[in-house]
């Protein structure tokens, strides 16, 4: 607590817009980004290796929420006041950072996989500024950015091997989304029948609620990337590759439809399983399916805008 005030002592107005703004790349929007961004341009191979680190990682982190149960800094210390524009993404435990676990898990995948001395140094300078921003906003402590990190970089050395090569890649992609299902289906168990103390089930916070939301989410999501991985190497093939314009457009409108399914798909899914959280599996199936394997089919109109344009100028 010692060092989040010696942070408070050095707050300018500022600075404090220029954490802030910092601070939401390590959002779950930004993860899901950059996820799509390298499966859809970059590298199938990346995609996947992003994608399965990114939800290990988010598993894991809300498992030791729920666990630790470790209040926000400023309830430990009432005296600690914290930036107020981040309060609102500062709602349920403190302990581990899941912002710092994010953007280590998505910009760890990034370096590691392209030798790019550039990209490689902005990976690491966001890896430490956004964990920085955290503690500079008064949200979370030294211990909480610390192991939400630490635990992202394990996850990322760990899987390396497995994505190092397109085709262990191919091997190994299949068995890493079997774990992560695995995974969630553990901790939904654990969420649905662990004897919590009474606080919890009556948390303003709803920490477990979204605790379970989450295992839902990520359950759906590895069942459809383990069908999106058999159906693309069937069926769909896709390739990556396209002109600047071509990646731009694909990007755009395919995210502006994975964002209309999301927000068309909750409530009709809401009402048709009574307010349960399996609505989100449901939905976040779908939504995984569309980006993985449907949307892809549309590759090769993408890949044909500016084409002649760009073999004309070689």
């Amino acid at each position: 607590m010692g060092f989040l005030k010696l942070l408070e002592g050095i707050r300018m107005p500022w600075l404090d817009s220029i954490m802030s703004a910092i601070t939401n790349l390590g959002s779950e929007t930004f993860f899901m980004a950059v996820g799509i961004i390298i499966f859809w341009c970059v590298s199938k191979r990346q995609g996947y290796y992003l994608l399965a680190v990114g939800f290990l990682g988010t598993l894991g982190n809300q498992f030791m929420k729920l666990w630790f149960r470790i209040p926000r800094p400023w309830v430990i210390d009432p005296n600690l006041t914290i930036v107020e524009s981040a309060r609102a993404g500062a709602t349920g435990y403190s302990f581990p950072s899941g912002h710092s676990q994010s953007v280590v898990c998505t910009l760890g995948v990034v370096a590691v996989s392209n030798k790019q001395k550039w990209l490689r140094i902005l990976c690491v300078v966001l890896m430490l500024l956004i964990p920085f921003s955290r503690m500079y906003l008064g949200v979370h402590t030294p211990l909480d950015v610390g192991v939400g990190a630490g635990g992202a970089i394990l996850l990322v050395i760990l899987m390396y091997p497995m994505f190092k090569t397109n085709e262990r890649a191919d091997k190994f992609t299949p068995w890493a989304i079997v774990v992560l299902i695995v995974a969630s289906v553990a901790y939904l168990i654990f969420c649905l029948c662990y004897n919590f103390p009474a606080e919890v089930y009556t948390d303003p916070d709803e920490n477990l609620i979204h605790g379970t939301k989450n295992a839902f989410t990520i359950l759906g999501s590895g069942i459809a990337l383990l069908l999106d991985f058999y159906l693309e190497k069937k069926y769909v093939r896709f390739d990556t590759k396209a002109t600047f314009l071509g990646n731009v457009l694909k990007v755009t409108l395919g995210l502006g439809l994975l964002v209309g399914i999301r927000v068309v798909l909750k409530a009709p899914l809401l009402a048709l399983f009574n307010g349960s959280e399996i609505a989100s599996a449901v939905r976040y199936f779908c939504i995984v399916l569309f980006g993985g394997c449907i949307w892809p089919m549309t590759f090769p109109f993408f890949a044909k805008i500016g084409a002649k344009k760009e073999a004309a100028k070689v």
